[in-house]
Parts: structure tokens; C-alpha cells; sequence
């Protein structure tokens, strides 16, 4: 077992021993381990968060290999967060990374204690069980991120951060908006976004492995790069790590 003693090393020299100590106490889930979310477990484990749980249904297909972190042509056909918690405790032998091969949705719901954890991270592509994650998710006392649509953009000038009702642009937001206000079901806190206002066409066609997997959920298969996907994750995860560290820096002042 290799020593893990000076992993985080650069970390606590910019944040602090206080902040360290934060960073390894709390607890983080992060629902969907694609293009977007399995970058950010990825800036979470490397910044010195090291209880994460992974919560995702599919396998890792060779459409994957363009923009998630443990897809390579070692790992199609492996379960994603298996795949995924290998990757991490390659990282970090140590870490506390849990693997929950689950679709969250109105059946699997009740099966999260979304209250244990410190921080909640909704990257996941189902409008449906999005929307259930946002509300559930809004009503814990855990604090909640959330990635809206990452594909069909090139420009990584355009991501941005927002609170959900501020943004605009974006088609998922809109949609998930819409289909709020209609249902009256509203978000219970407020929470932030990560999002981008660009919205290109698909320009190519062909199959895709992931299109004939029964957990894939999404209406439409959309083309996406890392470079954008792999902001929108590291993005959510610097979110997280600057909220412990600015609770930590307060608690001692």
C-alpha cells in the first residue's frame, strides 16, 4: 500500500489544515458518473474529499471513452461506478468511494438517505428523475449543485454558474422550469447551476452502444467533448471545495 501522506500536500498548503480536515470529513453523492460527473468526483478526490458515493446505472460503452474519466478501451463493458472506484482508489488507496449501481428515480428514491451527506450533485440526464433529484434533493439539509445540459457546445468561455431560476439559455433549465411551475412542484431552497447558454447541431449521425441500453433514459443521443463536460464537472466540484473551505475559514475566525 503506497503512503498517501503527502497526497494533498499542494491543498493544504493553499487552504489550510482547518480546510484539509473539512475536505476529508465530508460526505458527498454524486448522481451520475458520465461526462460531467465523473470528472467531478475526480476534483473532489484530488482536492482531499474522500468519502464519495458514485450512483449510476449504466456500463461503460465505447461512445464513453470521448469524455468520461474511467472509460478507456481497458473499461467498456464494466460497470461505471465499479470502473469508476477503481479509477479513484487508484488515486487514493484510502479513500471511502461507494459504488451504487442504481437508477434514481420514483422506484429507488426512497433507498437514499439524502440527509447523510454534506453535498448533494445532480448530473444526471432523465428530465424526470432530474426534476425528483432537484426536489428531494432541495429539501435535505444537504447542500445541492447542479449540472444542466453539457452537450452540443464548443465554446468553454460560455459555462457558467447561476442560481436555477437565473439561468438562461439553456434548454434543459427551461424545460425543467416549465415542467415545475405546470406540475407545482417547486425546488424547496435555492441552489446553484452549472450551465452554458450554447446550443449547437448535431452535425454527424450513426448508432450509438448506449442507445440499446435499458437503463439509458435520455430522449435523444446528443454529441458532446470533454473539454466542456469535463469543465461542467470540474466546475461543480470547485463549488464544493470552496464552500467547506469558506465554512472552515469561518468557524475559526
Amino acid at each position: 500500500m503506497m503512503d498517501v501522506s503527502g497526497i494533498y500536500d499542494r491543498t493544504e498548503r493553499l487552504v489550510g489544515a482547518d480546510a484539509m480536515s473539512a475536505l476529508s470529513k465530508a460526505r458527498v453523492i454524486v448522481f451520475g458518473v458520465g461526462g460531467v460527473g465523473s470528472w467531478c468526483a475526480e476534483g473532489l478526490l484530488r482536492s482531499g474529499v474522500t468519502d464519495i458515493t458514485l450512483v449510476d446505472a449504466d456500463c461503460v460503452a465505447p461512445s464513453n471513452v470521448n469524455r468520461q474519466v474511467m472509460a478507456t478501451s481497458q473499461t467498456v463493458g464494466q460497470v461505471k461506478v465499479d470502473a469508476m472506484k477503481e479509477h479513484l482508489l487508484q488515486i487514493n488507496p484510502e479513500a471511502r468511494i461507494t459504488a451504487v449501481r442504481r437508477i434514481y428515480c420514483e422506484e429507488t428514491a426512497s433507498e437514499f438517505d439524502l440527509d447523510s451527506y454534506d453535498y448533494i450533485v445532480d448530473a444526471i440526464d432523465s428530465l424526470k428523475d432530474k426534476i425528483l433529484l432537484i426536489l428531494n434533493a432541495s429539501a435535505s439539509r444537504a447542500t445541492f449543485f447542479c449540472a444542466l445540459g453539457a452537450a452540443l457546445k464548443m465554446d468553454p468561455c460560455k459555462i457558467r454558474v447561476a442560481e436555477f431560476w437565473e439561468v438562461r439559455g439553456c434548454p434543459l433549465g427551461a424545460a425543467i422550469r416549465k415542467k415545475m411551475k405546470r406540475e407545482g412542484r417547486l425546488p424547496a431552497k435555492p441552489f446553484l447551476c452549472v450551465y452554458d447558454d450554447e446550443v449547437l447541431p448535431n452535425l454527424g449521425s450513426g448508432s450509438s452502444s448506449e442507445d440499446e441500453d435499458v437503463s439509458f433514459r435520455k430522449a435523444q443521443v446528443n454529441g458532446s467533448l470533454v473539454p466542456i463536460t469535463a469543465i461542467f464537472g470540474m466546475t461543480l466540484s470547485g463549488l464544493i471545495i470552496k464552500d467547506i473551505c469558506g465554512k472552515a475559514h469561518q468557524n475559526i475566525q
